[in-house]
């Protein structure tokens, strides 16, 4: 049997001297000075951690403070830490970081430059992913697909290029899109934070990405990693972010704390290396023909443009499966230049009437609900031709929970009845009347 293995994603090498870091002395005595303020920290393997560089380079930039008279001894050696030596901030150092912290809060990790960054992007490009359909058959679960939507998804999924899945409500296209995150099993480098021109932009965010902590408890996985790659970069599953009717044309940009004087890196420079879902389009407040135009730089030349707060703009790479997902006709909502910059146009149907009864024969199974011969026909026969035979993925689920609250209403066990498929059926679809006022 052939099989595909999975490339392994190169790691980001780990800074020796603090001249590998790629950042300036004065930027990273500063976050120094200001870390060792707020956190109250005198020990170099404690600072080493938070700053996430080695004890050396750490060592080495005490040294420098030291030297600047902004830093000095306690005196004092900790025994329970190895006898290391204790450091304090001078009264020159306390208003040198005051100083800085009214120029930026930020502290703790020390910022990746974006050019290192760039680097390590192509190093894990989403692009270079090789997915096999049994990947992406294991990535969808349990859902009951067309046999040629498979087909379709992987060349696109593995093209690393933009996707549109349209059709009917209710038929599954998010579940698709999530299939597709879930079938995504490697795992890549993410910066705790960025620095252009001397300011900083976080971009970890434990809400959209997971940290890989398992790989820290590998004996193998520690022997292969452990302090050989950048420890400014946090070890995650490809991230996804999954936006919907919320998603607007700011939530695109640099986000400016003026308190703190940092920036947030905008959702689809979280997303690099992973997937951008933005689902129900058409729903947001801007027209989508407007959003997918925010997104042609990007998904033409696999760069972004972002500005900061003096105006200045730069570029960013922009390494993401872009899935859109849309009840509407693709014609409806976009113009013929837009459709063409999406690279796969993939519709989702309803199942056909086969695969209905395959998704409501599981569903029944799942949720204990046994399967009735003349409910079954009466669903077939009767209430689906009212609907011109229009099956949806959703219904199955909705029908089977339906019968079943009324069975524990009328504290009964879970039955099937042509008599309870129409009480369900009521609940599903409203009927188009007038409304006395």
């Amino acid at each position: 049997m052939n099989m595909q293995v999975a490339p392994t994603v190169i790691a980001p090498p780990g800074p020796r001297t603090l001249a590998d870091t790629g950042l300036s002395l004065v930027m990273m005595r500063d976050i120094l000075l200001k870390t060792i303020f707020r956190m109250n920290l005198d020990l170099v393997s404690d600072l080493s951690r938070i700053l996430c560089l080695p004890v050396p380079a750490t060592q080495e930039l005490v040294d420098l403070a030291r030297g600047q008279r902004l830093l000095e001894a306690t005196g004092t050696l900790h025994a329970t830490s190895g006898n290391e030596m204790g450091y304090q901030l001078t009264d020159g150092g306390k208003a040198r970081a005051l100083d800085a912290l009214a120029q930026s809060e930020y502290y703790g990790a020390m910022p990746v430059p974006l050019d290192s960054y760039r680097e390590q992007v192509k190093r894990q490009s989403v692009r270079n992913m090789k997915l096999t359909r049994d990947q992406l058959l294991k990535g969808m679960g349990h859902l009951i697909l067309p046999e040629d939507l498979i087909g379709n998804l992987g060349p696109a999924v593995t093209s690393g290029r933009s996707i549109l899945m349209y059709g009917p409500p209710g038929n599954g296209k998010s579940s698709i899109s999530n299939g597709i995150r879930d079938a995504l099993g490697d795992k890549i480098y993410i910066p705790r934070a960025l620095e252009y021109s001397g300011q900083v932009i976080t971009v970890y965010d434990p809400i959209v990405h997971t940290a890989a902590e398992e790989a820290v408890d590998d004996p193998n996985s520690l022997r292969r990693t452990s302090n050989r790659y950048d420890q400014r970069y946090v070890y995650c599953q490809r991230p996804s972010v999954i936006t919907g009717g919320e998603l607007s044309l700011d939530m695109l940009d640099l986000t400016y704390n003026p308190v703190a004087r940092t920036y947030q890196a905008p959702l689809q420079l979280k997303s690099n290396g992973g997937i951008f879902i933005v689902d129900d389009l058409g729903r947001q407040a801007e027209p989508p023909q407007k959003l997918v135009n925010r997104w042609i730089v990007p998904l033409e030349e696999s760069k972004d443009i972002l500005a900061l707060q003096s105006g200045e703009k730069f570029t960013v790479p922009f390494d993401t499966l872009v899935i859109f997902s849309t009840n509407f006709h693709p014609n409806e909502i976009f113009d013929g230049a837009a459709l063409r910059r999406i690279f796969f146009k993939i519709k989702i149907d309803g199942p056909n009437q086969e695969n209905f009864l395959k998704i409501f024969a599981m569903i029944a199974r799942k949720k204990k609900m046994p399967l009735d011969e003349r409910a079954m026909i009466h669903l077939l026969k009767v209430k689906y031709p009212t609907i011109n035979n229009n099956f949806a993925n959703y219904q199955p689920v909705f029908l089977i929970d339906q019968m079943i609250a009324i069975c524990e209403f009328e504290g009964q066990p879970n039955h099937m009845t042509p008599e309870l498929i129409d009480r369900a059926w009521a609940n599903m679809f409203v009927r188009d009347e007038k409304i006395a006022k």
